[in-house]
């Protein structure tokens, strides 16, 4: 669990890295509202729906395996799962991409408008549930679970590589694996890049299935989709793709509590708390297995609920501002009634309250009059 935090904890430090080379090399402005969608869309399901997966795998593994690919040299086991993962991952992939249940869960990943290290963060809640069947044949070869679980992290570094835009052309790379110039192609709208490029780490799948297709200089890539889920609440964007799909009718209009906040907090201060709420994340994970059934809950609820919270006090609606007030109290409850010795659970829900106080007071504060000539 230490390994699975500090990998986190790395691809923090990443994501902060290249923001920071975005704004100051390439003299782009950072989209905050979007990159903190992509922290902060939801992981805490995620999290959970992903353990379900596992669970999934390792229930198949115990009752319908063949038991095969056990009896193999450990060496054979781990070169079979690390291609035979990939080749599951590229049928997955490319089929979310054709049929529209779906599209519905994976759309979300795909409606993030700028391509970056944050968007390989950006999964729908769902995507791990919908990806199981399509490993279920590694159980049932006899792969083990602990090499699906290792072998699949290690593959999903990779993905989360290939969304930097720092790297512009990896060389002779280009023709074994999956680089940040195919996957710029995977995610651009432009009818001759469409569902392209569907492979995870090795550029063979669809080179061989016939889905490659090179980055051209002569195109522009547009990223996102055409018809964005109108909404940065983590809530409808997981929810209502798939809620349109399920009811087949137009989506319903989304509830706004249109009363909003007479000062708009700027983006780059609801950032500062969106990375506050992905470190608490972090610490979440990294202590959910010494926390008992009351603890989890309570944590993952004030965890679940600030990702919607953080979307209101970008929308600037008053209810979020008020929530994220209320949420932070409750984090610091919930810090003094576990009476642990979690240093970084306190400096976080110190952290978590402050930001909580100056976003209040910023939109309580008095608006300067304008006074005519």
């Amino acid at each position: 669990m230490i390994n699975l935090f500090l990998g986190i904890l790395l691809l923090l430090v990443l994501v902060i890295a290249e923001l920071l080379y975005i704004h100051f090399v390439e003299k782009e402005p950072i989209p905050w509202r979007e990159v903190m969608f992509n922290l902060n869309s939801g992981h805490v399901m995620t999290w959970v729906c992903r353990g379900l997966e596992i669970a999934g795998f390792d229930y198949v593994l115990r009752h319908f395996s063949l038991g095969w690919v056990g009896q193999w040299p450990v060496a054979a086991q781990w070169v079979f799962t690390l291609l035979a993962w990939d080749l599951c991952f590229y049928w997955m992939h490319r089929l979310h991409h054709k049929y529209p249940l779906l599209w519905a869960v994976h759309v979300v990943h795909h409606e993030g408008e700028h391509f970056s290290l944050s968007l390989g963060i950006r999964n729908s809640w769902y995507s791990s549930l919908t990806s199981l069947p399509f490993f279920v044949p590694l159980a049932v070869l006899g792969v083990p679970t602990e090499q699906f679980v290792l072998i699949g992290a290690l593959h999903y570094f990779v993905q989360f590589y290939n969304h930097n835009r720092v790297v512009k052309n990896s060389g002779w790379l280009e023709h074994v694996l999956v680089t940040p110039s195919h996957h710029r192609v995977h995610h651009a709208s432009n009818p001759e890049y469409r569902d392209r490029n569907c492979g995870g780490t090795f550029a063979m799948w669809d080179r061989w299935f016939g889905t490659f297709q090179e980055e051209r200089g002569d195109i522009e890539i547009r990223y996102g989709v055409a018809h964005r889920t109108p909404s940065d609440n983590p809530f409808w964007a997981n929810n209502l793709p798939v809620l349109r799909h399920v009811l087949r009718r137009p989506a319903p209009r989304l509830p706004t509590w249109t009363r909003r906040d007479p000062t708009p907090l700027p983006d780059p201060l609801v950032a500062l708390g969106g990375f506050v709420l992905f470190g608490v994340l972090i610490d979440y994970i990294a202590t959910q297995p010494t926390r008992g059934g009351a603890e989890e809950f309570t944590l993952f609820g004030i965890l679940l609920a600030s990702t919607v919270a953080v979307a209101g006090l970008f929308e600037g609606r008053r209810w979020g501002s008020r929530s994220w007030l209320l949420l932070a109290a409750a984090l610091a409850a919930f810090t003094a009634w576990t009476g642990r010795d979690d240093l970084a659970l306190i400096a976080l829900t110190a952290a978590f309250l402050a930001h909580a106080l100056l976003t209040t007071w910023w939109t309580r504060r008095p608006q300067p009059q304008l006074t005519g000539a």
